[in-house]
């Protein structure tokens, strides 16, 4: 913000009321000389502020680039600038995400640092904790020092380490080094679910087997317990990370592990439906209803089809939704219990 300079005139002894007489004449004329010394404007108005070019406009930009293009301090602490990190100044309309924290943090990067840890898995698109997003985590490669700045957390890593790769034009570690990074600040289940999301049905970052060969590669290390159990419970193709949840779920209720993504067909082969959690055998079927089942509407009128022809073929389907929390959840599960052993699966008594 532009500074403020304000005249204080200060009587001591005399007169009070001619004091202030002449306080107020010597503000007058201070005030009508700095008035003077400003520059023109039409009807009273301030000038235009002054244009940035385009190459800093486009973007984050650093002060000294700026410096070296011509545009003074008076300009950099305009109010249509924002100041993300020390050194840097960022257009204050662009709304504030992570993508956009890390464009501006590039402005300052060195050559040696990348985005790691759950910034690189949240660039990657992978699910996390809520207590885990929108942080910045920036690594460095040894040498050199660790990243340090407002609002980063600053890590090291061994050159060879990890892979980097670009997305959004930054530079960012491989989706399955990111993932191994985070077995020290997440749970076993949590892993499985941003696991599972690596080797998803649709535009998979990875495969089973390269998530085990990195495992196996990061033997000793911090956090490699847990994403051996993790790995164990990873399943590929599945479709979103509520599958993920409601998948560990019905295991932990003591029921048969479901299968993932699971062709349903009619008595002439022809594919009517691909149901999220199947147990084949008993013809048994759960189904996770994303917001979008209720909100459009024609994924509403095929889901009511789909279903329809899937139960006309001897299905029995249990449907989960966001509402089955707590209580809700073990009363689906137990319902969907009671349709295997109705279709006559057994529990292991023993």
């Amino acid at each position: 913000m532009p500074i403020r300079r304000s005249i204080c005139v200060t009587s001591v002894g005399g007169d009070s009321s001619s004091a202030g007489r002449t306080s107020s004449r010597a503000s007058t004329n201070g005030l009508a000389r700095l008035g003077a010394s400003l520059p023109a404007s039409k009807g009273g108005r301030m000038p235009p502020r002054q244009q940035l070019p385009d190459h800093l406009a486009a973007r984050p930009f650093r002060v000294r680039d700026a410096a070296a293009s011509g545009i003074g301090e008076g300009r950099l602490r305009g109010p249509d600038l924002s100041r993300p990190f020390h050194g840097v100044r960022a257009s204050a309309v662009e709304p504030q995400s992570l993508l956009s924290m890390c464009v501006a943090y590039s402005a300052r990067m060195r050559a040696s640092e990348v985005f790691s840890h759950g910034t690189a898995a949240e660039l990657h698109g992978l699910p996390l904790p809520r207590r885990m997003r929108g942080q910045l985590h920036v690594a460095a490669f040894v040498p050199e020092g660790l990243p340090r700045a407002a609002g980063v957390r600053g890590h090291r890593a061994q050159p060879g380490g990890v892979r980097v790769v670009r997305r959004f034009g930054l530079s960012v570690v491989d989706p399955v080094d990111a993932w191994c990074q985070l077995a020290g600040s997440l749970t076993e289940r949590e892993l499985v679910v941003a696991g599972d999301a690596l080797v998803r049905r649709q535009q998979p970052l990875a495969t089973l087997e390269e998530l085990e060969r990195e495992v196996r590669r990061r033997a000793g290390r911090r956090g490699q317990r847990r994403l051996v159990g993790a790995l164990g419970r990873i399943r590929p193709r599945t479709d979103s990370p509520q599958e993920t949840e409601l998948r560990l779920d019905i295991v932990d209720f003591g029921l048969p592990e479901p299968e993932v993504n699971v062709e349903i067909s009619d008595h002439d082969g022809r594919r009517i439906a691909i149901a999220d959690l199947a147990f084949s055998a008993y013809r048994v079927a759960a189904e996770y209803d994303g917001e979008h089942h209720r909100t459009d509407r024609h994924q509403y009128a095929r889901d009511v089809d789909r279903l329809d022809d899937v139960v006309h073929e001897g299905w029995r389907i249990v449907r989960f939704n966001a509402s089955h929390r707590g209580i809700l959840r073990r009363q689906r599960l137990a319902r969907l219990r009671d349709a295997l052993i109705a279709s006559g699966w057994r529990p292991d008594v023993s």
